[in-house]
C-alpha cells in the first residue's frame, strides 16, 4: 500500500470534488478558499508525487499549462490552437496498443491520452486573409 502525506490526501479530496481538470495554481486558490492551508510549492510537489504513483493524471495544454485530475480511462481530445476549445473524443484508437505495449515491455501504464491539435470550424472561418486553410 502506498503511504501518502496529509497534503496529498487533501489534494485527492479536492480533486474528487471537481468535474474537470484543474491547474496547480487554480487548485491552490480553490483549496485556500476552502480553508486548506498549503503552500503552492507543496501543491506542486504533492501533485508530482501523486502523478508518479498513478493517482493523478496530468494533461498539458498547447500553452504549456498542466491540468490535473483523477485518472479517467481513455481521455482524448481535439484542441483548437487559436481559441483553446477542447472537444472530448469518445472512441479510443489506441486502447489495444496500450495492452500490447504493457505485455511486450512490462511497462506499468497508469493511463494514456491522445491529443489532436488544429483549428475548430469557427477559427477556420476567422483566419486572417492570406493564411492558408487546410
Amino acid at each position: 500500500m502506498v503511504r501518502r502525506t496529509r497534503n496529498q490526501e487533501k489534494i485527492l479530496t479536492a480533486l474528487k470534488g471537481l468535474s474537470q481538470p484543474i491547474s496547480a495554481q487554480d487548485l491552490y486558490i480553490d483549496m485556500r478558499q476552502e480553508g486548506v492551508t498549503m503552500g503552492l510549492a507543496t501543491v506542486y510537489r504533492s501533485l508530482d508525487a501523486l502523478k508518479l504513483e498513478g493517482a493523478v493524471q496530468m494533461r498539458t495544454l498547447p500553452s504549456g499549462e498542466a491540468l490535473y485530475s483523477l485518472p479517467q480511462e481513455d481521455r482524448h481530445h481535439l484542441t483548437c490552437l487559436q481559441c483553446g476549445i477542447t472537444i472530448a473524443i469518445d472512441e479510443c484508437p489506441v486502447h489495444s496498443l496500450e495492452q500490447d505495449l504493457h505485455q511486450a515491455h512490462r511497462f506499468k501504464i497508469f493511463y494514456h491520452t491522445l491529443e489532436f491539435f488544429g483549428l475548430c470550424p469557427r477559427c477556420q472561418v476567422e483566419l486572417p486573409v492570406g493564411q492558408a486553410q487546410a
